[in-house]
């Protein structure tokens, strides 16, 4: 008999523990070696609903004030990601689509999210939705 172990959300084809899983808990809490997998982590706290996780990974310049909102029946379906660019040290850009369903409809969001690093983590910054 053999043990089905789920796949992580953000579609990385990787079992969740090994993939953004190590960084949304335990020993490597908040420590996405990269701005492409922090934006993978935070992907998926959004499909589990870590808020936590979201607010400790998002800038405290621009994170909003909690309680952080999840629209009631909200379903995240997928991740892609379109480019990655890392700036500098410090600073990349990762531009990618998710797609959800709410109420039966279809969406897509496209982002292109900014990055920094400060003390050694990696922080959404912010993003510009096309």
């Amino acid at each position: 008999m053999s043990i089905s172990i789920p796949p992580c959300p953000c579609g990385a084809a990787l079992p969740y523990a090994g993939c953004c899983g190590r960084f949304l808990a335990g020993p490597q809490h908040l420590m996405a070696p990269t701005a492409e997998a922090l934006m993978r982590s935070r992907y998926s706290a959004y499909t589990l609903q870590l808020d936590d996780y979201l607010f400790a990974t998002w800038h405290p310049s621009t994170r909003p004030t909690p309680p952080f909102h999840h629209e009631p029946g909200l379903r995240w379906l997928g991740l892609q990601l379109l480019a990655h660019e890392q700036t500098d040290a410090d600073h990349a850009h990762v531009e990618f689509v998710a797609r959800s369903k709410l109420a039966g409809r279809a969406h897509r969001l496209r982002e292109r999210s900014h990055f920094v690093r400060e003390g050694g983590l990696w922080l959404y910054l912010n993003g510009v939705v096309s």
